[in-house]
């Protein structure tokens, strides 16, 4: 499992959230798993639970993105994952221009486990919804506290005054092809 430490962006502080780290597991030829693990998330706003669909705007509450960039053009897959069971995948053939939803035959298994002081996130996605391999990769969350207080999270953050996970400087992560136990 490769451990990614995700860091908050300066200017969106979280209250009582700690740290944020994604692991991911890269060893399956089906699923890609990444699991986020929040600690001290006594205050972690979760949206409800509304069963496996697409739906768009997940970023507007606590959710967590997976960025992938094949190859040398700036074209990219953003991946949305949401603890309510909800989810969406897109593709930009640019940074945010020529957004369109992802085909996709199996949609990803999300399971949120929330505690008092840590909280998981795991995330299965089907081998079949990424772009060939090996990709650039950005590992991000969106974690919202109680009162609305919203910090942004990820690998590494562009030099950006306002968090913009979109931009190919936070595409620091490297996914390979499946290494088979």
């Amino acid at each position: 499992m490769q451990a990614y430490p995700l860091i908050p962006h300066p200017a969106r502080p979280p209250f009582d959230v700690r740290s944020v780290e994604a692991r991911v597991k890269n060893d399956d030829p089906n699923w890609l798993t990444i699991r986020w693990r929040i600690d001290g998330s006594a205050r972690l706003a979760l949206p409800k639970l509304g069963g496996r669909r697409r739906l768009d705007e997940l970023w507007r509450t606590t959710c967590f993105e997976v960025f992938l960039q094949a190859g040398e053009g700036p074209g990219y897959s953003e991946f949305n994952l949401s603890p309510s069971e909800a989810w969406n995948a897109y593709d930009f053939d640019d940074y945010r221009v020529g957004m369109r939803e992802r085909r996709v035959e199996r949609e990803p298994v999300l399971t949120m486990r929330p505690g008092s002081s840590m909280a998981i996130f795991d995330a299965a996605i089907p081998r079949e919804m990424l772009p060939p391999l090996p990709c650039a990769m950005g590992l991000t969350a969106v974690i919202e506290e109680e009162g609305q207080v919203t910090s942004y999270w990820a690998i590494t953050h562009s030099a950006d005054n306002a968090p913009d996970f979109h931009r190919a400087a936070c595409f620091t992560g490297m996914l390979e092809a499946p290494t088979l136990a």
